[in-house]
């Protein structure tokens, strides 16, 4: 099998919308050498889900650490729903879409997982609003009711919660994560929380190192 990047993420997690940048870059530069997936963490789900009020007050300041770390912006639409706190927080709908969004087209699904989190974080849609899928349809060219209809099929929902399984499989309990699969069952680890662009490039490279000794 060609060795697969797989990043770990979650719509609604502040430090993955700022590691994503970087994602895209790494996947530019080894677009040659591994495939890419993501895997939706499901970081709010259950009892976890409720209004952004809940942790609105641990926001106001963690995002302002993730802007100075990351270099991302979280846009006023964002912060103003913070601020009314009605805006619910809940993993699973942008998760199905993105399942939905891997059976058009798997080979471009870290960029769709970062649109998602703009949508989310710069622009301040709602994650569980319809409106704001059509509109990423839309700009991917994709018949936008055809994609809402496919987010309602129990085939992506269970897509969505495989993810899910598969994340506490890999024992992920923080997000972003990053590993490099080369093998059916040999995998790297080599993010758990935030890295630079420059750090994971070391960090790819010597795992290359290693599958180059043992292959």
């Amino acid at each position: 099998m060609r060795p697969k990047i797989i990043y770990v993420y979650d719509a609604l997690c502040g430090w993955c919308y700022g590691f994503s940048p970087a994602m895209l870059a790494l996947k530019d530069l080894y677009c040659d050498q591994f495939d890419f997936e993501v895997i939706s963490g499901g970081m709010m789900t259950g009892l976890q889900t409720g209004p952004v009020s809940v942790v609105a007050p641990y926001i106001q300041t963690a995002y302002k650490t993730v802007e100075e770390t990351t270099g991302i912006n979280f846009g006023e639409g964002f912060l103003k729903q913070v601020e009314k706190g009605s805006m619910i927080l809940d993993s699973e709908k942008p998760a199905i879409a993105l399942s939905v969004y891997k059976s058009y087209h798997p080979e471009n699904t870290l960029q769709f997982a970062y649109d998602i989190q703009q949508c989310i974080n710069f622009d301040g849609k709602e994650p569980n609003d319809d409106d704001m899928y059509r509109y990423l349809a839309v700009n991917f060219g994709i018949d936008p009711d055809e994609f809402v209809h496919k987010m309602r099929e129990e085939e992506f929902k269970q897509a969505a919660y495989y993810d899910f399984a598969l994340t506490k499989q890999l024992r992920i309990d923080s997000f972003p994560a990053v590993l490099i699969q080369s093998a059916d069952n040999y995998f790297f680890l080599i993010a758990r929380g935030y890295a630079s662009q420059e750090t994971m490039e070391l960090r790819i490279e010597n795992v290359l190192k290693d599958m180059s000794k043992s292959g």
